[in-house]
């Protein structure tokens, strides 16, 4: 067979400009990660080539020997990672683990809880575009106005008041801890399911260094990708009285075959995740995480709570004008920094042109960079927010960070 080179110099140019491009660039965008190249090699092996109805040795199709043993071995190693009763490996990402979990427990029109988009919420924990919103009776909860903070009694009265039949708790835009016992406590008080969607903060919460929502919470679902620094999928974990329930709900209700290859990607992801290294990686996470915050605000810029508990920082844009969000976020790509334009809580604008940003420090941390570089970067950011039409220092940001970049490893 021809290499990719020789039979389609298109896609392999572009697919030669995002290596250039993700290797001279601060890539900050919370939600991303780079893979080691162990995980690529699995993700991009012989197994996309195999049809794999079902579960292991439980399959619909023949020839299946060697991928239901990596089926079983990523299972097996997601469930130690975690301490989990139960894995599901197959979903092929986030959005579809979630999807499946509400097959599994609500009907349509059914009441759930979670968080709204605009406080850090995600698509599918009830936004009205999303099928979440669009399909089931969403009841949602939002953070203090002052403090930016998660107010559990207030969640608790809307429970109590509502009656959900699942409370979902998680976050794609919140920066610190959840309680995620308490959330099931009130979960159990009225009769509900609990699902923690962990996908930001998976890879931490696997080292011990962000709290766990296990065992004791009902559904965990969790992306691969994020901090837990493995393939773009998606996993579930639960309680195993709920196994089959969960298992009929991504397949045959969600899914048809599975990506054997990914899963093979995500066996080896557990594994790197479940080393003392990968600690180190993640306490270092934070480490840059809260560094960062602090160099912001050493520079006058305001956050969303003040700070960070985990990988990620909400930036408030309020102070410079309403909606400036993707504004700035294409000037600090000009300069070098790929972040993305997001929603704060209470938002005066719209989605479609938010009053904040968001960024995070895992690929930072990959890559080696620690609090030094943190100083370096949140001066650089900083400056930009601030005089984000100037070209001449727009210019210069972009040197320092390619000359920044050299110095740090890129596979």
């Amino acid at each position: 067979m021809e290499s990719l080179k020789n039979s389609d110099l298109e896609i392999y140019s572009y697919i030669s400009a995002e290596l250039e491009r993700q290797k001279n660039v601060l890539n900050m965008i919370p939600s991303e990660n780079y893979v080691s190249s162990a995980v690529m090699e699995a993700c991009g092996s012989v197994l996309m080539n195999k049809y794999a109805e079902g579960y292991p040795f439980k399959r619909y199709y023949q020839g299946n020997k060697n991928v239901d043993e990596v089926e079983k071995t990523a299972i097996e190693r997601a469930k130690k990672l975690f301490g989990a009763e139960h894995a599901n490996v197959q979903p092929l990402s986030g959005s579809p683990a979630n999807a499946a979990v509400f097959l599994a427990f609500l009907n349509p029109g059914d009441k759930f809880m979670g968080l709204d988009l605009a406080c850090g919420g995600h698509l599918t924990h009830g936004s009205p575009v999303n099928f979440s919103g669009k399909i089931y009776h969403n009841i949602p909860y939002g953070v203090d106005k002052e403090t930016g903070l998660l107010n559990m009694d207030e969640i608790r009265e809307i429970a109590l008041k509502e009656k959900p039949k699942m409370i979902i708790s998680g976050l794609t835009a919140y920066p610190r801890k959840i309680d995620f016992r308490k959330f099931q406590d009130i979960a159990e008080e009225v009769g509900a399911i609990h699902v923690a969607d962990i996908s930001h903060v998976a890879g931490l919460v696997a080292s011990g260094v962000y709290p766990s929502p296990l065992p004791f919470t009902d559904i965990v679902v969790t992306t691969t990708h994020k901090t837990l620094r493995g393939p773009r999928g998606g996993l579930i974990l639960c309680k195993e009285k709920y196994a089959k329930q969960i298992d009929k709900a991504v397949f045959p209700g969600m899914q048809g075959g599975p990506h054997e290859n990914t899963i093979a990607a995500k066996a080896v992801a557990f594994k790197e995740a479940d080393s003392e290294d990968f600690k180190r990686y993640s306490l270092q996470v934070v480490k840059n995480a809260k560094t960062l915050s602090e160099a912001l605000m050493n520079e006058g810029i305001k956050l969303v709570s003040d700070g960070t508990d985990n990988h990620l920082i909400l930036i408030d844009l309020t102070f410079y004008g309403v909606g400036l969000g993707k504004e700035i976020a294409e000037a600090l790509e000009e300069a070098g920094i790929c972040l993305n334009a997001n929603t704060i809580p209470y938002d005066p604008s719209t989605p479609f042109k938010p009053s904040g940003l968001r960024l995070g420090t895992p690929i930072l941390t990959t890559r080696g960079m620690k609090e030094e570089e943190m100083k370096l970067i949140g001066k650089w950011i900083a400056d930009v927010i601030k005089e984000h039409k100037n070209p001449e220092l727009l210019k210069e940001v972009r040197d320092r960070v390619k000359e920044l970049c050299g110095k740090f490893r890129f596979y």
